[in-house]
């Protein structure tokens, strides 16, 4: 039986669970993709279904409604950018600066899928906010918080080369010698803040512990 990931928080309503790297938020094309996120938790929650995403080799918190009345308005709540997330990465390089934001709109790259690439003309608007955590050397690295305010695809791995520093470990948009110096993507969903569908008053965080730190 395949390991079910950490829950961090279970009602009637909700599953919130901490998504190891690695593991496909849902299942992709294939049996051999058939293994995910979703599969593993309606092992224990066969009422499980999934509202958002996170890529393969992202971990953290990934949101699971319960019920069809939930999943509606926790997809509302993200297609009306109520909900607020935040991410921790590491890169290579130390950032100059403390904070910032990176305005980049994208758009697939239809020549090299499943990469995305930046494209002001075409592309679909993508904010990200960020700040420096803390900086190490040996080898160079910055620990930085990511706020996106879009959802786009890859849009934190894409934003950190837009700084001018992949996230190490990022096989799709870093150089090898980046990608070498992890042994996965370090980018982490490290807390969601969202209202419960069943309180309305109630404003919620859940945080996962980061898996990597300076």
């Amino acid at each position: 039986m395949k390991t079910i990931p950490t829950i961090l928080m279970q009602d009637d309503h909700i599953v919130v669970f901490d998504k190891p790297s690695g593991l496909l938020s849902v299942p992709g094309i294939g049996p051999e993709k058939a293994d995910c996120l979703v599969s593993r938790a309606q092992t224990v929650l066969p009422d499980a279904r999934i509202v958002h995403r996170l890529d393969r080799d992202t971990s953290g918190v990934i949101l699971l409604a319960r019920d069809a009345d939930t999943h509606r308005e926790l997809s509302r709540q993200f297609h009306d950018r109520e909900i607020e997330k935040t991410y921790v990465a590491m890169v290579a390089g130390h950032v100059l600066g403390e904070d910032g934001v990176v305005d980049a709109a994208l758009r697939k790259d239809m020549d090299n899928p499943p990469r995305h690439l930046v494209d002001p003309i075409q592309g679909k608007s993508a904010s990200t906010n960020w700040a420096v955590r803390g900086r190490a050397s040996e080898p160079d690295r910055t620990l930085l918080r990511f706020e996106p305010h879009t959802g786009r695809t890859h849009q934190l791995r894409i934003h950190a080369c837009v700084l001018g520093h992949p996230i190490i470990g990022d096989d799709l948009y870093a150089p090898q010698d980046i990608v070498s110096l992890g042994d996965r993507l370090m980018l982490h969903a490290s807390e969601l803040t969202f209202t419960h569908p069943a309180t309305p008053a109630l404003r919620i965080t859940v945080k996962a512990p980061e898996p990597f730190s300076l």
